[in-house]
């Protein structure tokens, strides 16, 4: 038995694969903005906070790295109408990435942060800045640095992760790859051109990410 594989009926289809490229480009770049000022927030209080706050985002944390993105997401789509909170698809993606990444980031930066030597505290207080100006200028950009690498894997992740996105119709790429399959029934010749894509956008992301880290967040 020989397989023929026939490419062009996909390929043929490339608007509609760009723009499931795009769209899931679009679902990271927010989760990952929105995601890290979460994760450091979360991390900031559960090391330096109130013991409520250190209590809530622990809650917050474990709930959602023991439990799997796809529920998640069902929870937002279809649990939240149930509490008068109905949201598109679009936003309900968006919203349970950012959800996910927070509480990922937040234990990954939290390690970065108690690994900062007590004595950059210290040589922080002897020049009289306040605990703001500490964390922000003194600690995080180090601790980042520490932990880049691990974030840059879990971003990654979730860029991955939003494949399941298309299950509440979320037009990302893995929902256009569904589509296009569903009309021409190439579906071997579909997924490996939805692989190959998701494969170009992962070491993209990476690279981006290693370059915004050394250029922006954490320097040379």
């Amino acid at each position: 038995m020989t397989i023929e594989l026939q490419f062009w009926p996909i390929l043929v289809q490339w608007p509609l694969l760009l723009s499931g490229a795009a769209v899931t480009v679009a679902l990271t770049g927010v989760a990952t903005l929105f995601g890290m000022l979460i994760g450091v927030l979360c991390a900031w209080s559960r090391v330096n906070g109130p013991l409520l706050l250190r209590w809530l985002f622990g809650a917050y944390v474990e709930l959602i790295r023991n439990t799997p993105f796809i529920v998640q997401l069902f929870f937002v789509f279809f649990g939240l109408p149930a509490a008068g909170v109905k949201l598109s698809p679009l936003s309900a993606s968006i919203l349970a990435m950012v959800v996910n990444l927070g509480a990922y980031s937040a234990e990954i930066i939290r390690a970065g942060i108690e690994a900062t030597p007590r004595g950059q505290f210290e040589a922080a207080k002897s020049l009289a800045l306040g605990p703001l100006q500490t964390f922000v200028y003194v600690v995080l950009p180090p601790a980042l640095k520490k932990v880049w690498p691990a974030l840059v894997s879990q971003i990654t992740i979730v860029m991955l992760g939003s494949a399941v996105c298309g299950q509440i119709s979320t037009e990302e790429l893995n929902y256009a790859t569904n589509l296009i399959q569903g009309r021409n029934f190439r579906a071997f010749e579909a997924y490996i051109v939805g692989t190959l894509i998701y494969l170009a956008l992962a070491v993209a992301l990476r690279r981006l990410l290693n370059w915004v880290g050394m250029r922006f967040v954490f320097g040379r």
